[in-house]
C-alpha cells in the first residue's frame, strides 16, 4: 500500500473507534452492532475474558443493559495495519457513567472515579468499510472502596 492509502485507512479505523463510543453513548444498539463483522465478538472492560459473539448476540447484549447516561472519552489510537484488509488498534477510554435524570434533565454523576481502560481491536475492512472482527475490552486502574 501507498502511503496516502495507509494513511486513509488509519483514518477510517480511528474515526470508526470514536464512532463506536459516540454511538454507544446514544444508546444507538443496532448501528453500534453493525460495526462488527456478523461472527464479530467483544468483551466489556470490567470482563475482558468474556466474549461475546456475533453480531446478533452484541445486539441483544446491549440491548439489555438497564438505562444509564455515559459518555466515552476516547484518546490515543494506535492503528497498525497488516495489509490492505486486516489491521489492528489500541485505544484508552475514559468513561463516566450517571443517572438518567427524571423529567429529561442533565443526568446525575455519582461521586465516583471514572472508569479508565484499553481496548485491543482486531479490524476486517469489508464492503461495507472497516469492521471490528474481536473489541477485547479491560480496565487500567481499579477503584478504590
Amino acid at each position: 500500500m501507498d502511503e496516502i492509502r495507509v494513511w486513509i485507512a488509519k483514518s477510517a479505523i480511528a474515526e470508526l473507534v470514536v464512532r463506536y463510543a459516540a454511538l454507544n453513548d446514544a444508546g444507538d444498539w443496532e448501528t453500534v452492532a453493525s460495526l462488527y463483522t456478523e461472527d464479530g465478538r467483544m468483551s466489556r472492560p470490567a470482563a475482558p475474558d468474556s466474549f461475546i459473539e456475533g453480531r446478533g448476540a452484541i445486539l441483544a447484549s446491549f440491548r439489555a443493559r438497564p438505562p444509564r447516561a455515559a459518555r466515552h472519552i476516547v484518546a490515543n489510537v494506535q492503528v497498525r495495519l497488516e495489509d490492505a484488509d486486516r489491521a489492528s488498534a489500541t485505544s484508552q477510554i475514559l468513561l463516566f457513567t450517571g443517572s438518567v435524570a427524571p423529567g429529561g434533565g442533565l443526568p446525575v454523576l455519582p461521586n465516583t472515579a471514572p472508569h479508565v481502560g484499553t481496548y485491543h481491536d482486531k479490524l476486517l475492512r469489508s464492503l461495507q468499510g472497516w469492521r471490528f472482527v474481536e473489541r477485547r475490552g479491560s480496565l487500567d486502574f481499579s477503584i478504590s472502596t
